[in-house]
């Protein structure tokens, strides 16, 4: 199939009225979508007009539920109260965000090694706190040296601030 100069007037039209690549495609024949949108794109072809169906729709203003009419004021203090309903998801997410806050670890300001604790490579142990504090070519280098959870190198603040839940990591990047 070669690009006539009837074809290429033809898919400029179409194009313009702003048919879809798929429906040039099919009222041209012989024809693939990716074949008239390669020759759209050599030809540089661009600004159509848009179809019916993506044209810009005008919104209706949306309408408070909550809102009285005018003139009418209703006395809050005797008048019951509907609960509100939330969904499911909402509901999860609230509660994950309230567990999540109470076992959200405190800032690392707030948290002071004893000199006592503090251990270097040589005095850290199966049962210490592996956590590295300061930076590794300084002279005030040292692990934390609590005593570390069963199962785990770090003690138990350590552990909730290198242990996040997935969740938490993402809600925290975005």
């Amino acid at each position: 199939m070669s690009w006539t100069e009837e074809r290429v007037t033809l898919l400029s039209k179409l194009w313009a009225d702003g048919l879809s690549a798929s429906q040039i495609a099919t009222q041209l024949g012989g024809v693939t979508r990716n074949a008239v949108i390669g020759k759209v794109h050599r030809l540089g072809l661009s600004g159509r007009a848009k179809s019916p169906s993506t044209a810009a729709r005008t919104r209706k203003p949306r309408v408070n539920a909550t809102a009285k009419p005018a003139g009418k004021t209703e006395n809050t203090a005797s008048a019951p109260r509907r609960p509100q309903t939330m969904g499911a998801t909402a509901l999860k997410f609230e509660a994950e965000v309230e567990a999540a806050a109470a076992i959200a670890p405190q800032s690392h300001d707030d948290v002071v090694v004893p000199i006592s604790k503090r251990a270097s490579i040589l005095t850290i142990t199966e049962q210490t706190c592996k956590w590295p504090i300061g930076d590794p070519g300084g002279d005030d280098f040292h692990f934390c040296g609590h005593d570390s959870k069963e199962g785990t190198p770090y003690c138990t603040y350590h552990g909730k601030v290198a242990y996040q839940p997935a969740s938490d990591r993402r809600r925290r990047a975005s």
